[in-house]
């Protein structure tokens, strides 16, 4: 895959991921530009600190949504193909690395944790009003698809986005949503109770 810009953030980007990200600092306001003017990924890596995880996601420009007078931007980027950093270069203001694509086992999901993923998606969907479309069970990678819809914590993600068997992968998403679910149930009873200042209503 040859060298790339990186762009390190506290976020993980999945694959077919759709983020939105305001571009401000001199140096990736030029990492970003060149990638629109050219037409170009980069590389969205996890970073804690100075200290950057070493699989990362190739992003696009999906979308410009604001240019600023001053050369800020707010963008629309969506995740491709996932790498490996091999080694950081340098010459550049932005950081740059060589890395090499980084790709799935032969392992794909059961039938059996497909339905229930999207069984559990369209739950939270109902509980939440989302109007965010359910993808198709037949996507490539719907573990993706389906966690990138979905809010995560980035340790999860990062988790996810290492893992190379979309079986085990869908297995994992099974048990998050699980949590996630449970967690929407919690607020949706808390409002509930404070709607009614916490008494139950008698016939």
């Amino acid at each position: 895959m040859g060298e790339i810009g990186l762009f390190p953030l506290g976020v993980v980007l999945l694959p077919t991921e759709r983020l939105p990200l305001h571009i401000f600092e001199e140096r990736y306001k030029e990492l970003i530009g060149e990638c629109i003017e050219g037409g170009l990924d980069f590389g969205l890596v996890f970073a804690e600190g100075d200290e950057l995880v070493e699989v990362g996601t190739r992003a696009r420009v999906a979308q410009v949504l604001t240019r600023f007078p001053d050369g800020r931007l707010n963008v629309l980027v969506e995740g491709g193909g996932r790498f490996l950093v091999d080694e950081l270069t340098d010459g550049r203001t932005f950081l740059t690395a060589h890395v090499s694509r980084l790709d799935d086992e032969d392992d794909p999901a059961s039938p059996e944790s497909i339905d229930r993923a999207l069984g559990q998606f369209e739950r939270l969907r109902e509980m939440t009003g989302s109007e965010v479309e359910s993808p198709a069970a037949s996507e490539p990678q719907l573990s993706f698809a389906i966690a990138g819809r979905v809010e995560l914590a980035a340790e999860a993600k990062l988790g996810l986005l290492r893992d190379l068997s979309e079986r085990s992968r869908m297995e994992t998403l099974g048990e998050l949503l699980d949590a996630v679910i449970a967690g929407a149930e919690r607020v949706r009873t808390a409002s509930e109770r404070a709607s009614t200042n916490g008494r139950v209503e008698l016939g």
